[in-house]
């Protein structure tokens, strides 16, 4: 019996899809805890690449079950259109998806504010995905949020509908100058969604406390990455949730007791897509390089990450607030061709040397990244499916990373099918 958490060291992106999908293949469980569809885990299967944004990626592995948490808000289109499209690519889903009835529902006003609000802000965008994620996560800690288990009374959930929507529709009309939203229009929709989604619907937390009480094993994984947790993260330049392990125990509904292990996924060089400080950015054709050797464009959005080298800084931060236990590093590969590499390993901010990561963002707005550069190994590594396959260098680079973040490196990946995986340790 295990129950892990993998969780995004970085700013999301870091692969996550790939390792999840690499670990489901020993556990019984895998459970989604927070996040929306703004969050995409691709994978890759011989030929054939999934794209998922709400279902874990479990459930490419037959006879895993897979689970959405409460701490997720469900877009119904979207995950509607998920089961749909593995379905029609032979992948049995029902039976072996559940989802929480107290997770909160992604409504149309939701995502209608999040696009407009965002335009509105122009110059000061957070860079959101305009999903409706964080109207949604507002809406529920304003306590005015629709969960699952609302559809299954008309009278209440017509009632929460008609309350919020008095609330939206003048802010839609008077401050956006857009058409109201019709309550009846948005009712059928969503009872119709009930019906739909009525057999993959139960108490997620008592399933999952009697599953770990079994002796089974169960992944929990986070969308996003630890930089954009709403309060360990680059705020407000960050996701209006908790992806940091802490999350897993809020957004499962199991206690913090129960987990055995925390995997943080980093690249091996850095990362973000959206608005905000990114120390290591790197511009011109070093910048371009990463981003099309690593294909970094995103999976939900489709928009082009920032790319920079690898900070050690926010490593090490986020070894710290995860409780990580080992790393799995992704996309090695992509650094194969590069004469020299450049690590940073801390910050310089008017004069002085910080090595721990700032929690203002006009102190980090001003840092400047403090690199150790090493050579590399321009050799192919695609190819290597055990440690002693890699050239020298490559693990001398990740020794250092072991050394900079204080976590050793258990899973390396280096390509995006599952085989291009070395395994370090089996700790898990």
């Amino acid at each position: 019996m295990a129950v892990i958490v993998a969780v995004g060291a970085q700013w999301g992106d870091e692969g996550k899809g790939k390792i999840v999908d690499l670990l489901s293949e020993q556990m019984d469980i895998v459970v989604r805890y927070q996040g929306g569809a703004n969050a995409g885990h691709t994978v890759c299967i011989g030929d054939r690449q999934y794209i998922l944004h709400l279902i874990p990626s479990g459930i490419l592995h037959p006879g895993v079950q897979c689970v959405i948490g409460n701490g997720v808000v469900v877009d119904p289109e979207a995950l509607l259109e998920e089961i749909a499209l593995l379905a029609s690519q032979g992948i049995q889903v029902e039976g072996r998806l559940w989802i929480s009835q107290r997770a909160h529902l992604v409504m149309p006003y939701h995502k209608l504010l999040d696009q407009l609000s965002e335009s509105r802000r122009g110059a000061q965008r957070i860079g959101t995905t305009g999903r409706g994620i964080g109207p949604a996560y507002v809406d529920k800690f304003n306590r005015r949020g629709i969960r699952i288990v609302d559809l299954l009374d008309r009278e209440l959930f017509e009632q929460k509908l008609r309350e919020n929507l008095a609330e939206k529709n003048p802010i839609l009309q008077k401050l956006y100058g857009h058409q109201p939203l019709d309550a009846g229009e948005i009712i059928e929709t969503y009872l119709q969604f009930d019906r739909k989604i009525d057999p993959y619907v139960r108490d997620v937390s008592r399933f999952l406390n009697e599953a770990i009480a079994e002796g089974k094993s169960v992944l929990l994984e986070g969308a996003q990455g630890t930089l954009l947790d709403v309060d360990h993260g680059t705020y407000p330049y960050v996701t209006s949730s908790n992806p940091t392990s802490g999350g897993a125990c809020t957004g499962a509904g199991i206690g913090p007791t129960k987990i055995d292990r925390v995997l943080g996924v980093m690249k091996a060089y850095t990362t973000r897509v959206g608005e905000g400080p990114f120390p290591t950015e790197l511009s011109g054709e070093a910048g371009e390089f990463l981003r099309r050797e690593g294909a970094e464009f995103g999976a939900t959005t489709g928009r082009p990450r920032r790319c920079g080298w690898f900070d050690a800084v926010i490593g090490r931060y986020a070894v710290r607030v995860n409780g990580i236990d080992a790393l799995a590093i992704t996309k090695l590969d992509v650094l194969d061709p590069l004469p020299e590499i450049q690590v940073c390993v801390a910050y310089r901010y008017r004069g002085k040397t910080l090595t721990e990561f700032p929690g203002e963002m006009r102190i980090l707005n001003e840092c400047q990244p403090v690199y150790r550069t090493v050579k590399g190994w321009q050799s192919p590594t695609s190819q290597a499916r055990r440690w002693e396959d890699l050239p020298a260098r490559a693990r001398d680079y990740l020794r250092l990373i072991e050394d900079l973040t204080g976590a050793p490196v258990q899973l390396v990946s280096v390509g995006s099918k599952r085989e291009q995986t070395l395994v370090v340790q089996r700790a898990w």
